[in-house]
């Protein structure tokens, strides 16, 4: 029996779906005391390490491993969620292109702090960040800025890399976000997120916004969807993470990973 497992979250699951699949699959596992080390977002998908039985008591080490991701954005639009789940809203098609991009993805190599994103796991007091910001919010994305001061960390970009970039009508999108969402089960918002999103692509889908891929070595606990924010923020255009994919914890590698 493995003390260490590297799984493969697909897109839609949530990391603790991911080990009840896990223990269907292996039923071996199932009175073994089992930990994700690392979670990872519905929208997010790739490296999911998972602690077993007395390993558990290492985790904090594999906790702090550091992290390689590849992620697509795009620009035009934001959400509360900084990535296509969240409650969306179209901010601006201006004209941007690669070297915007690649000026911007500059400057967060090295040291910096990070605010947790509003809907994280995060904890103030016992409570989950994402529930705070529910009981805030309500159902309305454009009072985001009304949340409280939110907590931070120490987080540090070691390489950020584009992989591609081009200009393409919304509604080439729209099959691709829609199936996502759809995808993921709980209560996410889906029905609210998905009638914002279909009255996004009635309005705009002809025109054409600017996406780009990317990938990235940071240390652990680094949100990409929250450097995808911050990009949007500072280009003025709104972003948000369409696919996320962790390829890399520490030395465990996408292609060892358990589908």
């Amino acid at each position: 029996m493995q003390k260490i497992l590297n799984l493969y979250k697909e897109i839609g699951e949530t990391p603790l779906e991911r080990l009840d699949r896990f223990r269907i699959e292996k039923p071996e596992y199932i009175k073994e005391k089992m930990s994700y080390v690392g979670r990872l977002d519905p929208m997010a998908e790739g490296v999911l390490l998972v602690v077993v039985g007395e390993e558990n008591k290492k985790r904090e080490e594999y906790l702090n491993m550091d992290k390689e991701y590849e992620f697509e954005a795009l620009l035009g639009v934001k959400s509360d969620t900084y990535d296509i789940l969240g409650l969306a809203e179209f901010v601006d098609d201006k004209e941007i292109d690669e070297s915007d991009i690649k000026m911007e993805l500059s400057k967060f190599i090295g040291k910096r702090k990070q605010k947790y994103p509003a809907f994280s796991s995060k904890t103030i007091n016992g409570i989950p960040l994402f529930e705070i910001t529910k009981s805030q919010l309500g159902s309305e994305a454009s009072k985001l800025e009304n949340i409280e001061e939110r907590p931070e960390r120490d987080i540090e970009i070691y390489s950020i890399e584009i992989l591609e970039f081009k200009k393409t009508k919304l509604k080439n999108f729209q099959k691709e976000i829609l199936n996502k969402i759809n995808l993921v089960k709980g209560d996410f918002r889906q029905v609210e997120t998905i009638k914002i999103w279909k009255t996004i692509f009635d309005l705009h889908s002809e025109k054409e916004f600017s996406t780009f891929k990317a990938k990235i070595k940071c240390s652990s606990g680094t949100y990409i969807r929250g450097i995808v924010d911050e990009i949007g923020n500072n280009l003025e255009s709104g972003a948000i993470t369409l696919n996320i994919k962790r390829i890399k914890v520490g030395d465990y590698n996408i292609n060892n990973s358990q589908k």
